[in-house]
């Protein structure tokens, strides 16, 4: 109720008090009785105004909260991809040895098996350890290739077909170790200089390189890579248990612990 309302209803309760005064007796404590009663009901009168406009005043306020921050409304979050298992570090892998070669003593108490990708610079930081490792143990551990070619590296997968293109003349090993030496120049044109490098017939070695049983090859080893849980390269597993060794003292803890009698 506005300020001047209130004055007009405070003027017409104090001129109805004086006729009713009037009208009723002359007798002036009769007077001050009525008004004492104008004074108390107009005292009440504003206090319920006062109340009035006080919740009016906070209705308003949640008004003009409500248009100044209007509430935003809550985005459904987007379901979260399930993890990975955990990886159970003492699993052991059955990893045959299939289509692969094998390097090192072939009667050795110890098997090393890398599963790598060509283009993959971890791959070749890694690989070469692999040769100290045969060089300290000439007898009690062999080595066992396979190719996982990851889909994002390109040449990855005509660098696994130009290794066992030059397999088929003998050439396997030389050329493993020549790609990874060579990967920032990896493709055809290198790889027919490797062949050249190597002594090979380039051209039998470009046939054998397109002749669809190389992918064949390859397929197989990814399939065994799936079996054995592989998730990146290069991965490396002794005995069937995966490994983190990465260096020859890695290496040589856990093998001189197997020809010593543990597992």
């Amino acid at each position: 109720m506005s300020q001047r309302l209130l004055t007009i209803v405070l003027i017409l309760v104090v001129i109805g008090g004086f006729v009713g005064l009037k009208a009723q007796s002359p007798d002036t404590s009769a007077m001050l009785s009525q008004l004492q009663q104008i004074s108390q009901t107009q005292k009440s009168i504003e206090e319920r105004i006062s109340a009035i406009e006080l919740k009016q005043s906070g209705m308003l306020s949640m008004i003009q909260n409500a248009r100044a921050f209007p509430q935003q409304p809550q985005v459904a979050q987007p379901p979260q991809p399930p993890r990975p298992p955990q990886e159970d570090v003492n699993k052991v892998y059955e990893i045959s040895v299939g289509n692969s070669l094998v390097k090192g003593d072939k009667d050795g108490k110890v098997t090393i098996v890398e599963f790598s990708d060509f283009q993959c610079p971890f791959s070749a930081r890694f690989h070469p350890v692999i040769n100290e490792v045969l060089k300290a143990y000439p007898k009690g551990v062999k080595f066992i290739y396979k190719n996982f070619p990851l889909s994002f590296h390109p040449q990855a997968e005509p660098a696994a077909r130009a290794s066992l293109a030059a397999r088929e003349q003998g050439k396997y090993w030389e050329m493993v170790d020549l790609l990874y030496q060579n990967q920032q120049t990896l493709g055809e044109e290198t790889y027919k200089k490797l062949a050249q490098q190597l002594g090979l017939n380039v051209e039998k070695f470009m046939k054998d390189y397109n002749d669809p049983k190389m992918k064949e090859h390859i397929q197989q080893d990814m399939n065994e890579a799936q079996t054995a849980e592989v998730r990146g390269t290069p991965t490396f597993y002794l005995n069937g248990k995966r490994t983190n060794a990465r260096d020859l003292a890695g290496y040589k803890a856990e093998i001189d612990q197997v020809l010593a009698g543990g597992k």
